[in-house]
């Protein structure tokens, strides 16, 4: 069997195979959502990110509550598709041990481990959307970092190993509101406290699914073929915005150059779970899991900014629909 995914296996995962007569190179979980409304006393979970840990999956949710205010919980899982999550908020502490400042809102957090410590990554607001960082080595504990920048920026992803000597982290400058603008970038640190060497990587296109804004969007997936970078790209139109997922491939050793992206999204607003809901037409995905031996990922994504779903791909296949589509103007 062809190995393409740089990884481990991971048996456990949640996996369904494409149902007959589908030709998708993304296809939906059929019991979607997988955590809806109805797991965290009716608030909306969404844009959320898992990762496996130890036997089982552990994952930091965006919940919505009823201040108007979204933050961050932590949730369990044996399957990755039934979850239990916290009714309290993580709480954050500084590196010395003392309490962290409250933070005002958190949302569409990312989770990677890096050499053994667990990062989580989140919009974080300091006079404004920034990307806050807290690291955690027992998901008891939670270390908050300094902020990677100041305001205004979103989705901030981690590269799943330093490169070059460096972290690496995708990022998405930003302004205070429904941002109408945005473009990919990518900065290094030395130590996760000061970030610099920024260079885009990915800006909007002609496309009409991408042609408003683009953000990263799960983890990267180191692969023989590149970095396999899925994102999300949004297009304006008459009743607002849609996101919409795509995919590329990043150069294994210069992520900010792009070796192909693909002019074609891979999932877009369809089923009525992702149409209608607090946000209709948006899925935006947030994590993967990923079997290195067979070949297989799953895209945990939020959809209609209301619940959380699944989709499943091969790996294979979405690298060659990627090089089968490219986007010609890279």
């Amino acid at each position: 069997m062809k190995t393409t995914i740089i990884g481990k296996p991971l048996p456990n995962m949640p996996w369904q195979e494409r149902g007959a007569g589908c030709t998708d190179i993304v296809w939906r979980y059929d019991k979607n959502p997988v955590v809806g409304t109805d797991i965290l006393n009716g608030l909306r979970v969404f844009n959320s990110a898992v990762i496996p840990y130890k036997d089982e999956f552990i994952g930091v949710f965006r919940a919505d509550h009823r201040n108007g205010y979204p933050n961050l919980h932590l949730g369990r899982s044996k399957d990755a598709i039934n979850w239990k999550i916290e009714e309290k908020i993580i709480k954050f502490q500084n590196e010395d041990g003392s309490p962290a400042k409250p933070i005002l809102y958190g949302y569409d957090p990312r989770l990677v481990e890096i050499e053994g410590t667990y990062y989580i990554t989140w919009c974080n607001f300091f006079n404004g959307p920034t990307i806050g960082i807290a690291k955690t080595k027992d998901f008891k504990t939670f270390i908050q970092l300094e902020n990677a920048y100041v305001p205004f920026n979103r989705n901030g992803v981690l590269f799943p190993r330093k490169i070059n000597g460096n972290f690496v982290l995708l990022n998405r400058p930003s302004d205070n509101g429904h941002t109408p603008f945005g473009d990919i970038y990518l900065s290094q640190s030395p130590n996760m406290t000061y970030w610099g060497k920024h260079r885009l990587v990915m800006s909007t296109t002609h496309y009409w699914w991408k042609n408003v804004k683009l953000g990263a969007g799960p983890i990267p997936i180191e692969t023989t073929e590149g970095w396999l970078m899925i994102y999300h790209g949004v297009c304006q139109s008459c009743s607002g915005f849609i996101y919409s997922m795509g995919a590329a491939l990043l150069d294994i050793d210069d992520p900010s150059r792009v070796i192909v992206d693909c002019e074609n999204y891979i999932l877009t607003p369809e089923a009525p779970y992702e149409r209608t809901g607090f946000v209709d037409n948006v899925t935006f995905p947030c994590a993967t899991l990923h079997c290195a031996k067979k070949g297989r990922i799953a895209i945990f994504y939020g959809s209609a900014d209301t619940t959380c779903s699944l989709a499943f791909t091969q790996v294979d296949e979405l690298i060659d629909y990627i090089k089968a589509h490219p986007n010609k103007s890279v």
